[in-house]
C-alpha cells in the first residue's frame, strides 16, 4: 500500500475533493483525508455567476464532464437531478427595522433585487452540501485518489521538505509522506492548530457570530404578500440568496429542492449579546420576535439539524502557505456570507494551485509560485472583508447599504463578462481588487462608509466609482433598486469592455437555452 504521496489534502469538503480531483487530472499521486464522513451538514452554500464561471472553466480544462453540469441549474437538473440544490437567480435583499413589519415602501428604498442571470436555465444554483460534497468526495476516489474518511490524522514533521503525517482509520496506525500538503478543512483547521501560522484581523470587520440551521416549513415571502405595488419583480424573490437585512446583522434564507431551507443569522457582538446567541434555538427564537416579518415567514418551520452556534465568523490566517504546505483560501480566510463570496475565492485559488501544479510541478519554482498564488488568495479576502465591513457599517441605513452593494455588483458582473470574452485580465484579482481604476475607488468608498460619511456623499461617489464598470443598469434610478438582466445594457456597455457588437451578441447567445438560440 503506497504510503508517499505527491499531495496529500486534508478535508474532503468541496474544495478539497476538488483539488484531490485536480491533482489526479494533471497526474499527481493524491490521498485525501476525512475526519467524519460524507453526507454531512455544511453550510456555505450559495453559488454565484463567477463561482460557476470558474467551475465551468475547470471542468473544461481538465476535462470533467461529470462534474461540468453543476455549473448551471438547468444542466444540473437534466444530468444530476439525485444531487439537490436550489434555484438561485438572484441577490434578494429587505430592509428591516426591530419591532416594525416589513414597509415595502413604493420607491422600494427599503429592499434590493439584482438579477444574475436572464432564465432558469443559466441560473446559478445553492448547494445541498450534504449530496454535492459527498458527489465530489466519490469522484476523487473515481479518479484514483486514495480516500480515507473517518481518519485522525497527525502531523509529525518535516523530512527533506516532506510532510509525515501519522493517521489512524479503524484502530489502524499507517504514515504517510507528501511532497505538498493541502489544507481544506476549513478557518482554524488542521494546519492552524498543527502549525500555527497566526492569525490577524481584518481592519473594521466586526467579530461576528454565527447562528445556524436546516429547516423545512419556511414560507415564500412571494406568497406572504409583503410587497402590494402588484409590480412584478425581475424574478421570484425566494427563488435567490435571500436576506433580511437590520441594524446589528442580517438572515439568510435559502432553498433548496427537496423542501429544505438554509437560514441563520450572523450578528454583531452587541446583537449577539443581547439575544444570548450562544442559547441556540431559544435565541433564535428572540430574534424572530424582534422581526415580525421574518417572525411571519417562519412561523410553522421546523429546525430539522440542530442549531450550530459559531463565536466568531471572521478568519484570516497570518500566512497560508510554507515549505511543503499550503492553505486553500477556504482554509486560509472566511469573511461572512453576505455576498456569496467563498465559492469563487476558493475556485480562484483551485484555478491558481491547479496551473502551478500544471507548469511548476517537480521544479525548484513551484514554492514560490504556490507563495504567491497564497498571497492573492489572502489579498482578495482583504478585498472582500474590506467592501463586507463598509456593508455592516450601513446596516441601520438600508439606501446608502444599497449603494455599497453596487460596488460588489458592478465589479463581479464586470469580471463575468470579461471571462466570458476571453479576457480575464481586464478584471484582474477578485473584485478587481488589483485594477488601477477600480480598485482605489472601491477603498475610499468604503473608508467613507466606515468614517460615518453622510449618505448622499457617499452615493455620488459610489456612482463616480461605479460608472465605467456598470453592466447592468446599476446607475439607472428609474429602476428602484430592481435590477434585471437586460440584454440591451450589455450592448450599450461594450466599449467599457473593448467589445464588439458581434462580440457581445456572440456572448448573449451562448447564455441562452438551446431551445431559443
Amino acid at each position: 500500500m503506497r504510503t508517499d504521496f505527491d499531495l496529500v489534502v486534508v478535508g474532503s469538503g468541496f474544495a478539497g475533493s476538488l483539488a484531490a480531483i485536480l491533482a489526479r487530472r494533471l497526474g499527481r499521486s493524491v490521498a485525501l483525508l476525512e475526519r467524519g464522513a460524507h453526507p454531512r451538514f455544511a453550510i456555505g452554500e450559495s453559488s454565484s455567476p463567477l463561482a460557476n464561471l470558474l467551475l465551468e472553466s475547470l471542468c473544461d480544462r481538465y476535462e470533467l464532464p461529470r462534474i461540468r453540469p453543476l455549473a448551471a441549474w438547468g444542466s444540473w437538473q437534466r444530468e444530476r437531478p439525485e444531487i439537490a440544490c436550489g434555484l438561485k437567480r438572484g441577490f434578494t435583499f429587505y430592509g428591516h427595522t426591530a419591532g416594525r413589519t416589513f414597509a415595502a415602501r413604493p420607491d422600494r428604498s427599503d429592499q434590493l433585487l439584482v438579477a444574475a442571470s436572464p432564465c432558469d436555465e443559466v441560473a446559478d444554483t445553492h448547494w445541498y452540501r450534504p449530496d454535492f460534497d459527498a458527489f465530489l468526495a466519490q469522484e476523487a476516489a473515481r479518479e484514483g485518489a486514495e480516500y480515507m474518511d473517518r481518519t485522525e490524522v497527525r502531523l509529525a514533521g518535516f523530512e527533506s521538505g516532506a510532510a509525515v503525517l501519522e493517521t489512524q482509520r479503524f484502530g489502524r496506525e499507517r504514515t504517510l509522506r507528501a511532497r505538498l500538503l493541502v489544507d481544506a478543512t476549513g478557518p482554524g483547521g488542521f494546519l492552524q492548530r498543527s502549525l500555527s501560522p497566526g492569525r490577524s484581523n481584518f481592519p473594521g470587520l466586526p467579530a461576528t457570530s454565527g447562528l445556524y440551521a436546516h429547516f423545512t416549513g419556511v414560507h415564500r415571502v412571494d406568497e406572504m404578500g409583503i410587497d402590494p405595488s402588484g409590480e412584478a419583480p425581475p424574478y421570484s424573490p425566494d427563488d435567490a440568496a435571500l436576506h433580511h437585512v437590520f441594524d446589528g446583522g442580517w438572515i439568510w434564507v435559502l432553498r433548496f429542492d427537496n423542501g429544505i431551507v438554509s437560514a441563520g443569522v450572523a450578528a454583531e457582538p452587541w446583537l449577539a449579546e443581547e439575544l444570548r446567541l450562544a442559547e441556540g434555538e431559544p435565541a433564535w427564537h428572540r430574534l424572530l420576535d424582534r422581526l415580525p416579518t421574518v417572525r411571519a415567514q417562519f412561523d410553522g418551520a421546523e429546525p430539522i439539524t440542530p442549531f450550530v452556534h459559531r463565536e466568531t465568523l471572521p478568519f484570516r490566517s497570518r500566512a497560508a502557505a510554507g515549505e511543503g504546505w499550503l492553505l486553500l483560501p477556504s482554509a486560509a480566510a472566511f469573511v461572512d456570507p453576505i455576498l456569496s463570496t467563498g465559492f469563487p475565492l476558493t475556485l480562484l485559488g483551485l484555478e491558481r494551485l491547479a496551473s502551478a501544479l500544471e507548469r511548476s510541478w517537480g521544479t525548484p519554482a513551484l514554492a514560490g509560485e504556490l507563495a504567491r498564488d497564497a498571497a492573492a488568495s489572502l489579498a482578495e479576502a482583504d478585498t472582500a472583508a474590506l467592501l463586507v465591513a463598509a456593508l455592516y457599517s450601513r446596516f441601520d441605513e438600508f439606501p446608502a447599504f444599497a449603494d455599497l452593494t453596487r460596488l460588489y455588483f458592478a465589479a463581479a458582473s464586470y469580471a463575468e463578462a470579461a471571462r466570458r470574452l476571453g479576457r480575464p485580465e481586464l478584471a484582474g484579482a477578485f473584485l478587481s481588487g488589483d485594477n488601477p481604476r477600480f480598485a482605489p475607488g472601491l477603498r475610499e468608498c468604503c473608508a467613507l462608509a466606515l468614517s460615518g460619511a453622510d449618505a448622499r456623499i457617499l452615493e455620488h461617489r459610489i456612482r463616480e466609482v461605479v460608472a465605467p464598470f456598470d453592466l447592468i443598469g446599476l446607475g439607472d434610478t428609474s429602476r428602484r433598486n430592481w435590477y434585471p438582466v437586460l440584454a440591451e445594457d450589455l450592448l450599450l456597455a461594450r466599449e467599457k469592455l473593448g467589445a464588439t457588437l458581434e462580440e457581445i451578441e456572440s456572448l448573449l447567445a451562448s447564455l441562452q437555452p438551446a431551445s431559443v438560440r
